[in-house]
């Protein structure tokens, strides 16, 4: 029950990384009786499952939650709601508007304004775009990284603004520039050259600090 329920508020913690070391502890110094599978990820998170399965996603669900339309959609919802709030940081504009058609679905499914069938449809669409930016948005050809796609969202759709930011932050940052004061001091004086609002700078600074590749 406690698994079902983390696994349907999206509230949990990934241990895979600990799960050899765990697995043979419980292995050399605990005995039980064997356990009951009641749901079969793999190695995968539900997120993960449905951008691969899409709909058959559902049928990986402990019995109790999939038996239930309301749990199975609950489920889903709660894990698209973390990935948002979690990658919030990485792509404001973007993750905002994913923020928006949830809500949009989970509404128009509580009031019953669509058939499961066509909800699942839509959850599954929306997921794959929360994972994956690129598959919900058509972004010019220069934009092949997640950090000019970023910049580009949230420099109200500037190409060339992005591009060029982006070109002198990976020219300016030094390494382990994060948390360093001054090399973070040349980095946003980098920003400045192409922005002249404070505001906008600071904004577009925190913007840089959180994409994964610089």
């Amino acid at each position: 029950m406690r698994g079902e329920i983390k696994l349907a508020s999206g509230d949990y913690i990934d241990l895979k990384m600990y799960e050899p070391a765990m697995r043979h502890l419980i292995d050399t110094y605990i005995r039980a009786e064997e356990s009951e599978k009641i749901s079969s990820f793999d190695d995968l998170s539900l997120i993960q499952l449905v951008v691969e399965r899409g709909e058959e996603a559902v049928d990986k669900l402990p019995e109790d939650i999939r038996n239930s339309i309301e749990a199975v959609a609950e489920t889903i919802e709660n894990n698209v709601r973390r990935v948002i709030i979690d990658e919030h940081p990485i792509n404001p504009k973007y993750y905002e508007r994913m923020s928006e058609l949830l809500d949009t679905l989970i509404r128009q499914r509580k009031e019953e304004a669509l058939e499961y069938e066509q909800y699942l449809k839509k959850i599954v669409e929306l997921t794959r775009q929360v994972k994956d930016p690129a598959t919900g948005v058509t972004y010019p050809k220069r934009l092949d990284t997640p950090a000019k796609r970023a910049l580009y969202e949230n420099l109200d759709g500037d190409e060339y603004l992005a591009i060029a930011i982006d070109e002198a932050i990976r020219n300016t940052k030094k390494d382990s520039w994060r948390g360093n004061v001054m090399k973070e001091r040349e980095v946003m004086h980098a920003i400045s050259q192409y922005l002249q609002d404070k505001e906008e700078i600071q904004r577009v600074f925190e913007l840089a600090r959180n994409q994964r590749e610089y």
